[in-house]
């Protein structure tokens, strides 16, 4: 039996994946201010469509799930047409793509929000830092608590955009659980205080997640729908007091779901240190999974051929390197980030990384 490699095909669900190598979501506010897609964008996707997968950056499901500046967001028609060239590009250059489906909750701010309304979360705790907006940053202000009637419309937000998507053209979606946005409040009980049935217990916690599968399952069929869960992220001010148990519970309740994938960010964004057994976790999900955070070409290679993960994510090294695929094969120098530029907007540091040798799309 040969033995798996980054660069082989690979099934995911009942699409064929050109690679193992995951494109990661990643923002970059290169949208316009009513959230539709710009041509530089449609460049940016289709010069890096060589990834097996690429995981659009986060994508705002409705008006009120918007939390920073010039994001793209999949709730409008005009929104759907920007999609529908940028998915038209990827399909025609080879990749794949899904669309991230989040929510901020509490990050965001009164002033992105419609009416200068006061941002929701699962309890009224205020993140610490700030918050980018049109007017420059500030603080973030003390969410106002999600009511229990209000929940059914934020999971019909969900299955709208998820129906957005279908017709955008996208192959998928992923439903963003992670690093500190709606979702993940609910989940982590760091941020989830309430004594209702969407708190306490992780059967509760985990209710809103379940409901908007359920939602996004009646559009899309299982096997093109993946979820990112960040067990111990502290982004936005998130903890959980147990993530090992906690997550695990989340994980076995998943399994059963035939999901194209589950994606997992492991550890830390900013801090190495990991209170968590990946390995364990991974032990507890059947289908397809997907490791991020911090991997190069040789932890990428040594998770796939133990079988730790099926796909690896990368971040980074695809912003910066639209020939990524290529130049790991090949074992060419990689371009280095230009961190200023993540979210400036504009061309530079967004589409004028080099192919190598100067080849340009």
């Amino acid at each position: 039996m040969m033995e798996k490699d980054v660069f082989e095909p690979v099934q995911l669900g009942d699409l064929t994946l050109a690679n193992r190598m995951v494109m990661a979501p990643m923002t970059r506010n290169r949208a316009d201010a009513q959230g539709v897609v710009t041509p530089m964008m449609v460049t940016y996707y289709r010069q890096r469509a060589s990834a097996g997968l690429i995981i659009t950056e986060s994508v705002p499901v409705s008006p009120e799930a918007i939390g920073y500046p010039l994001t793209p967001g999949i709730y409008t028609e005009q929104q759907v047409a920007g999609w529908v060239r940028l998915t038209d590009a990827v399909h025609a250059a080879g990749g794949k793509i899904f669309v991230q489906l989040q929510h901020c909750g509490r990050i965001s701010h009164p002033s992105l929000q419609p009416d200068n309304a006061t941002p929701v979360a699962p309890t009224p705790l205020r993140p610490e830092g700030q918050v980018y907006t049109y007017t420059g940053k500030h603080d973030y202000v003390t969410p106002r608590e999600l009511e229990i009637s209000e929940i059914p419309k934020l999971v019909a937000q969900f299955k709208h955009a998820a129906e957005m998507a279908r017709h955008a053209g996208f192959d998928g979606v992923e439903v963003h659980g992670a690093n500190g946005y709606i979702i993940d409040q609910f989940l982590r009980d760091g941020s989830n205080r309430r004594t209702d049935a969407y708190g306490g217990s992780v059967q509760n916690r985990m209710r809103l997640l379940n409901e908007v599968l359920d939602a996004v399952g009646t559009v899309w069929p299982a096997q093109r729908i993946g979820v990112r869960l960040t067990p111990e992220n502290r982004f936005n001010s998130m903890s959980d007091s147990n993530p090992q148990t906690h997550f695990s519970y989340f994980v076995e309740q998943l399994s059963p779901r035939g999901l194209a994938y589950l994606h997992v960010l492991e550890g830390d964004m900013t801090i190495k240190d990991s209170e968590v057994d990946y390995r364990a976790l991974r032990s507890k999900y059947s289908g397809s999974y997907i490791a991020n955070n911090g991997y190069d070409l040789a932890r990428a290679q040594t998770a796939v051929r133990s079988g730790n993960a099926d796909l690896v994510a990368f971040g980074t090294p695809f912003l910066a390197n639209p020939d990524l695929v290529r130049r790991y094969r090949e074992g060419l120098p990689l371009n280095e980030a230009d961190r200023t530029t993540f979210y400036q907007g504009g061309e530079a540091g967004y589409i004028d990384y080099s192919f190598y040798s100067g080849e340009q799309a």
